[in-house]
């Protein structure tokens, strides 16, 4: 199997990170997507094994024994998040780069245990404000869940620094052009 390199899209929850990834996915590139495990159930129109491997949190502990993650976090109590070692080895068997909408904490572990070949970006919020507007707009969450998320969005925003590029997302289309550039000539490199 060939390693390919790896591109990991990080942000708050409402940041954008999944409106860039879905465009970058749309343009000629090698690229595929990593579909994360996670323990939570699914919200909306989500679908396992096309948004997340839904796994009951039994199950996703069983995978944590037998070492089967390249990175996994609890990111709420009882609500795990991680990356399949099998999805990294899929999308390379296919000739693809690896590209992750995934959490700050789990982005920073991929780039820790890749550091040679991991392009990182942090997708930040014009303001907490407009945050959690988004949130509301997307009506999928409890006002309580979405006080949860902002508070953990608060944290998650120290951590832009430790990223090769932060990315403002104030205007998405300028976002857009900005992460084509720096994912072309990651590629490119």
């Amino acid at each position: 199997m060939k390693k390919g390199k790896l591109i990991v899209f990080s942000a708050p929850s409402g940041s954008g990170k999944t409106t860039l990834v879905q465009f970058l996915l749309q343009q000629k590139l090698p690229l595929g997507f990593s579909i994360s495990a996670t323990s939570r159930k699914a919200r909306g129109k989500e679908e396992h094994g096309t948004d997340y491997y839904f796994l009951t949190e039994k199950a996703f502990r069983k995978k944590i024994k037998e070492e089967a993650f390249v990175e996994y976090e609890e990111v709420y109590k009882g609500t795990c998040y991680g990356t399949l070692k099998s999805e990294l080895e899929r999308l390379w068997n296919e000739g693809k780069h690896v590209m992750f909408d995934i959490d700050v904490v789990g982005g920073l572990n991929i780039k820790k245990k890749y550091p040679d070949n991991t392009l990182s970006l942090f997708i930040q919020p014009p303001s907490l404000k407009v945050l959690e507007q988004r949130l509301k707009d997307r009506g999928t969450e409890s006002e309580e869940k979405i006080q949860l998320r902002l508070a953990k969005s608060e944290k998650e925003l120290t951590y832009s620094k430790h990223f090769d590029h932060v990315i403002l997302n104030d205007d998405l289309e300028l976002a857009k052009k900005q992460v084509l550039s720096l994912v072309q000539q990651f590629l490119d490199s």
